[in-house]
C-alpha cells in the first residue's frame, strides 16, 4: 500500500515501536510528523527517516509532552502551520509501568503513567481532531495492549498500567460510535507483549513469523497498514490477539 497521499502524526515516535511507525510509514512514502517527549529524540528519528532518502520537507519533528495539555495543544499548532489537515493521528505513547505489587510504584509514577496513556490520548485526539476533519479519509489509529482487554491478568505490568490502558479501550470505544457519522474510523490494537525488530537492521525481514514465535512488531504494522487501507465503508474497529 502507497501512503504518498497521507498525511501522519504519531505520537511518542522517538525510540521503540513509535520509532518504528515513523519508519515504517515514511518508508511508504508518507508525510510524518512525530513527536517524542524531547525534542532531541524526535529529531534523531526524522534525521534517520532522512538518511533513508525521504524528502526532507516531508518529515518533521516536534516535542510533546502527552502529560501537559499546554504541550499536546503546542504540538497539534506547530503541526496546523504546515498542513491543512491530518489524515492518520497513530495514538502511540503511553508510560509502561512494571509491578504486580501496587505499592511498588510511587504516587508519582502512577500518576505519570495513567497521564500519558489515558489522558494523553484523549489529549492528542482531542486537539488533533478538527485536521482529522478536514480530511477525506481519516483514521485514528491507538496502540492499546491486551491490558486493555476484559479479563486479561498475564501481563506483570503495573494495576495503573492496565488502568491506562482499560482508559484508552473504553474511549476508543465510544469516540468510535460516535465519529462514524463524520467518516473517522477509530481503529484500536491490542496486542500481547511483542518483539519489536529494528527496521533498519537484517532481522526485520528475516525474524521468525511462524505460529510458535511470539507477535512481532512487523505483524502490527501489517494489521495498521491493513486497517487504513480498506475503502471507506469497511469500519475495523480492533484487532485482538491471541494471549500467550
Amino acid at each position: 500500500m502507497a501512503l504518498e497521499h497521507h498525511r501522519v502524526v504519531i505520537t511518542a515516535a522517538g525510540r521503540d515501536f513509535g520509532r518504528t511507525l515513523a519508519l515504517r510509514f515514511a518508508s511508504r512514502g508518507a508525510e510524518i510528523h512525530l513527536s517524542a517527549r524531547t525534542l532531541e529524540a524526535a529529531e534523531r528519528v526524522r534525521e534517520e527517516i532522512r538518511a533513508q532518502g525521504h524528502d526532507a520537507d516531508r518529515v518533521h519533528a516536534y516535542a510533546c509532552d502527552l502529560t501537559d495539555p499546554a504541550s499536546v495543544r503546542e504540538f497539534a499548532a506547530a503541526v496546523a502551520a504546515r498542513t491543512d489537515h491530518v489524515d492518520v493521528l497513530v495514538n502511540n505513547g503511553s508510560r509502561y509501568q512494571h509491578g504486580t505489587d501496587l505499592l511498588s510504584a510511587s504516587d508519582e509514577d502512577v500518576t505519570d503513567t495513567l497521564a500519558s496513556g489515558a489522558t494523553g490520548t484523549v489529549l492528542a485526539t482531542k486537539a488533533f481532531l478538527p485536521l482529522l476533519l478536514k480530511s477525506a479519509k481519516p483514521d485514528i489509529v491507538t496502540m492499546v495492549s491486551g491490558c486493555g482487554d476484559a479479563g486479561h491478568h498475564r501481563s506483570d505490568a503495573h494495576a495503573a498500567f492496565y488502568a491506562a490502558k482499560s482508559a484508552q479501550a473504553g474511549f476508543t470505544e465510544i469516540l468510535s460510535r460516535r465519529l462514524r457519522d463524520q467518516g473517522v474510523r477509530v481503529i484500536s490494537l491490542y496486542p500481547p507483549d511483542f518483539d519489536n525488530h529494528d527496521p533498519l537492521s537484517e532481522s526485520w525481514e528475516g525474524a521468525p513469523r511462524t505460529a510458535k514465535d511470539p507477535l512481532t512488531s512487523q505483524s502490527l504494522v501489517d494489521c495498521i497498514f491493513f486497517a487504513i487501507g480498506q475503502p471507506r465503508d469497511c469500519f475495523i474497529k480492533s484487532f485482538h490477539f491471541e494471549q500467550v
